[in-house]
């Protein structure tokens, strides 16, 4: 296949988390492509999942603040990821959970997006986002929902500039289709699982990790072990909603605050269940706890429907699901769980399914073929085109022909 001009499009980088760790593996499949984003922060220690690439940024970089306010330029993110030229590209792929998949390309470019999520707040989530917020009423609301308003209208018609969709999880396959009315095809995101190192003895205590925002429900988890005092939880995470949190928990509850991996892993292939209360498009976390052999028990809607596989629906369960995000729901999971007898090794063998191999293969086959769809398209319209101008010529002559003879 004929070497591409590439170039592959982040919304912005600024941490290291489950769409950056997409991006590294991405990388590591086109490593002599340019790399695009709204925003660069990465600190130097940072860099080496970039492969320490330059990264073009937008002019979003240099407005005031912008390094840890960057957020609040959501307004105007559209404009500027438009300014991006990518003119000179083959291939574009964009890793896109807000405004990546919306650059310009031209109709001879293949554009390629892997879609983390359409923005969530703008979408289905809005009244969800708006309302943790506070910022569901008065005039601050109504001039959030105006804006959400233009940048939803903007994601749709941007979807037109994507030749193909690749979605993280079915979930988010049928969003895509909800949103943009557009075909996708899943490829699971890479998991850590080797990393993540098997361990069959478990001890007294339930798990959960995660960054304390509002929609992973850390403080219903931890509500929930208030109503079962005997039980042990142990939460791994820092985030907003660390005070809240903290103000709910009883003795049986250790708040550990964030911690570093080797913690983190320690406590995941030690722990006798991992819970997992959020509505996420995939969720990386939970098969890195089964990838330790610990099963999970999960809310069951969104991607966890697929990365868990649930008692009473798989001859080899890996987790328990429940049907509300409440603490009562999660209290009466955690009943049924302990009387449930899970194989760690069924826990591991599912989560090795999801490893970072997979996914770049899966990720260039789907690249591929797209491209080989493409080049064929363009080589048949240009034969068409070849053929309808020599038809035109051949017409045009015999029309000379007549009309000297006349």
């Amino acid at each position: 296949m004929i070497s591409l001009r590439t170039a592959i499009i982040h919304d912005w980088l600024v941490v290291y988390n489950g769409a950056e760790k997409v991006l590294e593996e991405i990388l590591k499949l086109y490593p002599d492509a340019d790399l695009f984003s709204t925003v660069d922060y990465l600190e130097p220690q940072d860099r080496k999942f970039i492969m320490n690439k330059k990264v073009h940024t937008t002019f979003i970089q240099k407005l005031p603040f912008s390094k840890t306010k960057y957020r609040t330029y959501l307004p105007f993110m559209p404009l500027a990821i438009e300014q991006l030229d990518l003119s000179s590209y083959d291939l574009i792929i964009s890793s896109s959970y807000a405004v990546a998949k919306g650059v310009i390309t031209g109709p001879d470019q293949i554009h390629i997006s892997y879609v983390h999520s359409p923005i969530r707040y703008a979408w289905d989530l809005q009244h969800q986002y708006l309302k943790e917020a506070g910022m569901d009423k008065g005039l601050k609301g109504y001039l959030t929902k105006f804006i959400l308003h233009k940048i939803r209208n903007w994601d749709y018609r941007t979807a037109n500039g994507v030749d193909f969709f690749m979605s993280n999880s079915d979930f988010i396959g049928r969003r895509i289709w909800k949103v943009y009315h557009r075909e996708s095809q899943t490829v699971y995101p890479p998991v850590d699982t080797s990393g993540f190192s098997f361990y069959e003895q478990k001890e007294d205590f339930y798990l959960t990790a995660s960054r304390m925002v509002p929609y992973k429900k850390i403080d219903t988890i931890v509500e929930a072990f208030s109503l079962m005092p005997n039980k042990k939880l142990v939460v791994i995470g820092d985030g907003p909603d660390m005070k809240k949190i903290k103000a709910k928990a009883g003795p049986n509850v250790m708040i550990m605050g964030y911690q570093p991996y080797q913690v983190l892993k320690d406590h995941m292939q030690r722990a006798k269940g991992f819970i997992f209360a959020a509505e996420e498009d995939f969720g990386i976390t939970p098969l890195e706890a089964q990838a330790c052999g610990t099963p999970v028990i999960a809310y069951g809607k969104g991607g966890s429907c697929e990365t868990v596989k649930g008692y009473g629906k798989s001859t080899k369960p890996t987790g328990l699901f429940f049907q509300e995000q409440t603490a009562k729901a999660i209290s009466e999971a955690i009943t049924k769980f302990e009387k449930i007898k899970f194989n760690p090794k069924d826990c591991r063998e599912h989560a090795i399914r999801f490893s970072p191999e997979r996914f770049r293969r899966e990720f260039k086959q789907f690249v591929d073929e797209k491209i080989a769809e493409k080049q064929d398209v363009l080589k048949t319209k240009a034969t068409y085109e070849r053929k309808s101008i020599r038809s035109f010529l051949i017409t045009d002559v015999q029309w000379k022909k007549r009309k000297s003879a006349i």
